[in-house]
């Protein structure tokens, strides 16, 4: 079975409650991005990822705003599902931007990245990383890649959401809007789609904002139990 979940931020607390014991093997993790346990290469960071890797079940994760670019990109790129990953350690994955992949007949297409609000007090390199938004390739691989499939998917997996339902949240909690060219080009790609659901991390709940949008942040669902999350009001 495929399952997803939100933002982990590298808190290892999260690797030992309920939900994740309830994972078996064969099954698949999808984590929206700001995964975090790929930060600062430390020995205890290395024996986290190494538990990960040798798990029965598979993790996958896209990136957000607050990952180290500079050591997954160093990662060997492979073909998984259909599409390429960063292989990190055993059955642990980097799921790429703009990406489609098969998971049991199920065809999902992932794109990671964010920006940090805080970028501006953040070290470059050290606290934070350029690339954390993606390049103008990297968006057009994501659009030629769903060309080839003439936009028929069955889930789209990203950190942000698209602008309009990042908007009504912000709104929403009495906060500023702020979108950026990421977020733009999520609505363009919503509106060219064809699909059953759409998850999303970044703003740290678990929520179905639209019937077609779902938030996640703590909770671990089956990719196709969107129905069992609130829908907001």
């Amino acid at each position: 079975m495929i399952y997803v979940t939100g933002d982990m931020h590298g808190e290892e607390s999260r690797l030992y409650d309920k939900e994740w014991r309830k994972l078996k093997a064969n099954d698949v993790l999808i984590i929206c991005g700001d995964f975090g346990f790929v930060w600062d290469n430390s020995e205890r960071e290395k024996s986290t990822l190494k538990y990960l890797g040798s798990r029965k079940f598979t993790v996958c994760f896209l990136d957000g705003c607050h990952e180290n670019f500079e050591i997954i990109n160093k990662a060997r790129k492979t073909v998984w599902k259909g599409g390429y990953v960063h292989r990190i350690s055993g059955n642990l994955f980097h799921l790429m931007r703009g990406e489609i992949y098969n998971i049991n007949g199920t065809r999902i297409f992932t794109f990671g990245g964010g920006e940090s609000e805080d970028k501006d007090i953040r070290q470059e390199q050290q606290r934070w990383w350029r690339n954390e938004l993606p390049s103008p390739e990297e968006m057009a691989r994501g659009a030629e890649t769903l060309d080839e499939c003439e936009g028929e998917i069955d889930y789209i997996i990203t950190h942000e959401p698209p602008s309009l339902v990042k908007s009504s949240m912000l709104l929403r909690k009495g906060n500023a809007d702020h979108v950026n060219k990421l977020n733009g080009y999520l609505e363009e790609i919503g509106r060219y789609c064809n699909y059953k659901q759409w998850y999303f991390g970044s703003l740290h709940e678990d929520r179905r904002i639209t019937p077609k949008h779902t938030c996640l942040f703590n909770k671990i669902i089956p990719i196709d139990g969107f129905e069992s999350l609130s829908l907001e009001k």
